[in-house]
């Protein structure tokens, strides 16, 4: 009993329920190990009694952070207070020329404090504080007392905010708001004395009238996060896959850009969605998945478009440039027309020996102060990102191997590396510059093309355990863990996904600086987030190092923070947000995420009557609020689904668990019963045995449900059998490697792509092209 007290303390479960009528338990020495990854030492049971009387002693006044909903009741952190409480709010201060974003504020000696005294305590029933008129002293820390008799809180004035910036709060627009009486139009149970103050994340301190003291962060977030202002349709994409006549042996952000200038124009799509472009860890070869990058605060410069970079036409030496364009060539040739797969590390390293060219063109006055800009703004990040790429060029790209006094970012001998290399720090600094640029390029041609999301990009789980996120955050995540998924009805051996889980008690002492962080990259040129696994914001199935993924548990998030800081950065970046909900969900989890605005994810064959008869879910009864779509990039084709090709593909590569007869069978019946549905609803005009037109059926669908967002996925428009990533395979099958191939499998082009009569046949059923002048040279008699 000590042992699951002392865990449930800490958010580590000691069982869980694969399902409703099922629970299992958790060995204790999973139980142990996760604690100790907690800093929480249980080896004993003296250890463990030890340990359970210092956390029941210890007496907090606030947790580390502090969540406030925009109209909504206030926590019980503050509404709880002793009476007599004072409470003062230090405002985040608003962002001005010279403090970047996200920069912390000075020190409270060297800011203006208010001048006047606290305003009088409001009496029981009282009207609120009065709001500081313009040119009273705002943005200040002014304590105010809480009035005695109850546990009434109140608030600093709020800080004035940028221009445009609301000043307080309307109530929340939740569908399922608190509220004081329970009726969903009724006014939220806000105190009338308290003062919300902007959305950000402030300061709160505590004084008792016991002379105790407590100091909390406190997210201030709006109800709900931006939705998208219509219905609208778009494609998904590994962009590595999308190669053009311009790409370098695999797709690139001018590719990228170009899809979204096309489609939004010509088919009227409202985004793309890409995958994780997050930077990946160097080696030979490099990992090619890109849910399991080095970094994912900073983009990856393989995707760069080296022609578009502005100093490319100022390079001297033009016979180095022409000559590695012609290997990039040789590269796009054989993925294209020779069989061969797409080489990562042969691209980069191609488009490392063009970028060290130019990089040596000196910045112009305005460029050069953009890029100063940008690395004001990015701050310690971006330099520990690109000193560990330096040290990586040097010493290997596993930081546990580096020489001792390099393994710690903080040391004197880091220190001294970071000056010696200097140079290589800024290339990579400069990498990090050029590809941000690209990416909001990306964005603009999307809006510029009436888009009304542009591009979705894609948040992975975590990150690699070598890699730079977590050589520089070390503190932060729990080394000797890893995060995967446990045994269910479809992998009875669970999952070990080889991602070190960040530590939930740090995220919260240091009030989630470096998820804020990592949002405000990754929204920065962003019309929406997919976040892979968005169950993960509540909890994480932690497998200790060495063990199998059957030995894991859960270990629990504070979900009201993650999601308050996640609404926070989004409504500040004005960006929607799609979670990846599929698989094993916690009961309430879709009903919390779509209190606040996460869309879900729907995918077509998972959609079927789980509580009733489990046959096909008719259009009508979809959820509204999600990405509805056939497939994924971890699922098959559509074309392969309404074959088989795909039961196939898993039978030559030895990953059935019954005959292949039996698995055909089920798969041919499983199907049916979709076509079948099809049928009646009259989408399928065509009849039996007509792929393209059963493709086109299915999106008929899709479009039917109430679904905001419809994804298609570019490979289904061409016909394209093969999955780009085929989980439980690593060398048997080439993931995320595969150029997208018509229905023969032979790779296409972005511009054979745009010409395809099957691709417009498609298109034509989610929504009209609109009228379309082609150029003169172009255009038919």
């Amino acid at each position: 009993m000590g042992l699951s007290r002392l865990a449930a303390l800490h958010g580590v479960a000691t069982s869980y329920s694969p399902s409703p009528d099922v629970t299992v338990s958790v060995p204790d020495d999973t139980v142990i190990a996760v604690l100790a990854a907690l800093g929480v030492d249980a080896g004993t049971p003296a250890d463990v009694r030890k340990c359970l009387v210092a956390a029941e002693s210890r007496s907090r006044l606030l947790p580390p952070t502090v969540v406030v909903w925009a109209g909504e009741p206030l926590p019980p952190a503050l509404s709880g207070l002793p009476p007599g409480s004072t409470v003062t709010v230090e405002p985040e201060p608003p962002e001005t020329p010279g403090r970047p974003a996200g920069r912390p504020p000075a020190p409270l000696s060297m800011r203006a404090r208010a001048a006047a005294p606290a305003p009088p305590v409001p009496s029981p029933g009282a009207s609120a504080a009065p709001v500081p008129a313009p040119g009273d002293a705002v943005g200040a820390s002014a304590p105010l007392a809480m009035p005695p008799g109850g546990a009434a809180t109140v608030s600093a004035p709020p800080v004035t905010p940028p221009a445009g910036a609301a000043t307080a709060f309307a109530p929340a627009s939740a569908p399922h708001p608190q509220r004081a009486d329970g009726e969903p139009g009724a006014p939220a149970a806000v105190p009338a004395w308290w003062i919300p103050p902007a959305p950000g994340v402030h300061r709160v301190h505590v004084r008792t009238p016991d002379h105790r003291r407590a100091t909390a962060t406190l997210v201030v977030a709006p109800a709900r996060l931006p939705q998208p202002p219509g219905r609208s349709h778009g494609f998904l994409v590994q962009l590595y896959s999308l190669l053009s006549a311009r790409s370098w042996g695999m797709g690139d952000l001018g590719d990228l850009a170009d899809l979204a200038a096309w489609s939004g124009r010509t088919i009227g799509s409202g985004f793309v969605q890409v995958n994780p472009l997050h930077a990946a860890v160097p080696g030979h070869p490099t990992d090619p998945s890109p849910y399991r990058p080095s970094s994912r605060r900073f983009p990856d410069p393989v995707h760069l478009r080296i022609e578009s970079i502005p100093e490319y036409g100022h390079v001297r030496d033009r016979a180095a440039l022409d000559d590695l364009r012609q290997d990039a060539a040789a590269l796009s040739e054989a993925v294209l027309n020779k069989g061969a797969l797409i080489d990562r590390d042969a691209v980069w390293e191609l488009k490392r020996q063009a970028l060290e060219l130019v990089v040596e063109v000196p910045l112009t006055p305005g460029r050069r102060a953009a890029y100063c800009d940008f690395l004001a703004e990015q701050g310690q990040a971006l330099e520990d990102h690109a000193l560990w790429c330096a040290l990586a060029e040097v010493h290997g790209p596993d930081w546990h191997a580096w020489p001792e006094a390099l393994r710690d970012p903080r040391s004197p001998g880091t220190a001294r590396a970071r000056t010696e290399l200097l140079d290589r720090v800024d290339f990579h600094c400069r990498l990090a510059w050029l590809t941000a640029t690209q990416l909001a390029a990306a964005q603009r041609a999307a809006e510029d093309a009436g888009m009304s999301v542009g591009i979705v990009h894609d948040l992975a789980v975590g990150v690699h355990p070598a890699g730079a996120d977590t050589w520089a955050q070390q503190e932060a995540f729990a080394h000797g863990m890893s995060v995967g998924a446990p045994p269910d009805a479809f992998n009875a051996r669970g999952q070990d996904w080889g991602l070190p889980p960040w530590r939930p008690d740090v995220l919260a002492a240091t009030g989630y600086a470096a998820y804020r962080g990592l949002l405000r990259g990754l929204l920065a040129h962003a019309g929406a987030l997919r976040i892979d696994h968005v169950m993960g914001l509540f909890r994480l199935w932690w497998v200790p190092e060495g063990r199998p993924p059957t030995d894991g548990t859960y270990v629990a998030q504070d979900a009201e923070a993650m999601l308050a800081v996640l609404v926070l950065e989004a409504h500040r970046a004005g960006t929607v947000v799609v979670g990846e909900d599929l698989g094993t969900v916690e009961p309430g989890v879709r009903e919390a995420l779509a209190r606040r605005g996460v869309l879900g994810t729907s995918v077509l064959w998972f959609e079927r009557d789980w509580d009733g008869d489990g046959r096909p879910l008719a259009p009508e009864k979809w959820r509204r609020d999600c990405l509805a779509t056939a497939t994924t990039h971890d699922l098959p084709s559509t074309a392969a689904r309404l074959t088989g090709d795909h039961v196939t593909l898993r039978h030559r590569l030895g990953l059935l668990t019954r005959s292949l007869e039996e698995e055909l069978t089920e798969d041919a019946t499983d199907t049916a019963e979709w076509l079948a549905l099809l049928a009646r609803l009259r989408m399928l005009p065509e009849g039996d045995g007509d792929e393209e037109a059963a493709v086109r059926a299915v999106h008929r669908f899709l479009l039917r449900t109430p679904a905001r967002m419809t994804g298609v996925w570019l490979p289904d428009t061409v016909g394209d059998r093969r999955p780009q990533n085929l989980p439980g395979t690593w060398d048997q099958y080439p993931n995320w490697r595969l150029p997208i191939a018509d229905a023969k499998g032979h790779p296409v082009t972005l511009e054979e792509i745009t010409a395809s009569p099957r691709l417009h046949a498609l298109m034509d059923v989610l929504r009209p092209r609109k009228p379309h002048t082609a150029p003169p040279g172009e255009r038919r008699p």
